[in-house]
């Protein structure tokens, strides 16, 4: 009999990710999701004919419960959220609603309707947020800095709270900045990569980001999702931290990326008047914007994974610079595409004048 899994948040890139590690395994795959106007597979549009998608939305109750009796999983992975940290102060309710009261709901409907399911909840680095040790480890205490973070805590602990209440294989995965090819735009680092390539090919400017010293530890998403697999293979449930153990200025990312299109940058300034030089030409190419700035930063984040590594025999691939190069060359593709599609219809309405 195939196993068969059910995962929340298929479209968006750790779903993606980690519906083709299922179905390479075997796997019977649903995906949870919301019902719109036009429907958009996102980054599952290559696997549409592989998953079987179900509509339903964290918020109703309801719609998980037949989620839950239509696909009788046995793995259910909740990796849907309001993810982008700066959204949450602009909608704080709406992140509430669906990071923290939608793990309840998802868990009330394993509990209705199949309760040895087996739960994983994608936890965060972000509810670490004022850090109170370096590393972060499983036994850290929490101190969020953002609506985001305060939602996930509830997710994660909710999660605890009905694994040892009602017995729920329910296992919540800490995990660290991940990245890939397939983030949204809105993110730093895709923001950073898309635009090294529009700058590399002539099509944008300048760059413009907030706290350039921020740091994160950086991982590939492709990495991360085996381990939310290996933690719904244990035999007990438990809860890891999934990380690098290696920390990254954000200005390093950019500095990374704009090195792999030949671009060596200089720093001058300081605070919001540091600027990014393009050595070989003088350009300003990276400014600091101060529109971008939290109302209440994260300065660091370090993780270490050695629970994960020694209990889930769990171990990264890709290294950081692997990971921005990847980030980098996919952009480079994208943009060249835009750019000879936009001068085909140009040329096209210049023809028809």
């Amino acid at each position: 009999m195939k196993k068969k899994a059910l995962i929340t948040g298929v479209n968006g890139q750790d779903g993606s990710y980690l519906a083709e590690l299922l179905l390479e395994k075997g796997y019977e795959v649903y995906g949870l999701m919301r019902r719109k106007s036009k429907v958009s597979y996102g980054n599952v549009e290559h696997l549409k004919n592989d998953i079987e998608f179900i509509y339903g939305d964290m918020t109703d109750l309801i719609s998980l419960i037949n989620a839950m009796k239509i696909s009788q999983a046995d793995e259910v992975y909740n990796l849907a959220a309001q993810s982008f940290v700066g959204t949450s102060w602009e909608q704080p309710l709406a992140t509430a609603e669906i990071d923290a009261l939608g793990v309840t709901n998802m868990l009330e409907a394993i509990r209705t309707v199949k309760p040895e399911a087996k739960f994983y909840q994608a936890s965060t680095s972000e509810m670490y947020g004022l850090v109170q040790e370096m590393p972060q480890t499983e036994d850290t205490p929490f101190y969020p800095r953002s609506p985001y973070g305060v939602a996930k805590l509830y997710g994660h602990w909710i999660t605890k709270n009905y694994r040892e209440s009602y017995q729920i294989f329910g296992c919540s995965g800490i995990l660290f900045n991940h990245e890939s090819e397939r983030r949204g735009k809105e993110f730093v680092t895709r923001k950073i990569t898309d635009a090294v390539a529009r700058i590399k090919l002539g099509v944008q400017d300048r760059l413009e980001l907030g706290n350039m010293d921020a740091k994160r530890d950086w991982g590939h998403a492709k990495d991360y999702v085996k381990a939310m697999w290996l933690m719904l293979q244990q035999d007990e449930a438990d809860d890891y931290v999934v990380a690098t153990g290696e920390t990254h200025k954000v200005r390093e990312f950019v500095e990374l990326a704009f090195k792999h299109v030949g671009i060596d940058i200089e720093w001058r300034g300081e605070g919001v008047e540091e600027e990014g030089i393009d050595k070989a030409t003088g350009k300003v190419v990276v400014a600091v914007n101060p529109k971008f700035f939290r109302p209440a930063e994260v300065d660091v984040l370090l993780g270490s994974p050695k629970k994960a590594e020694k209990k889930l025999n769990w171990e990264r691939e890709i290294s950081f610079e692997e990971l921005v190069k990847r980030m980098v060359k996919a952009d480079l593709k994208r943009v060249e595409k835009e750019v000879a599609f936009n001068t085909y219809m140009e040329e096209a309405a210049a023809t028809k004048e």
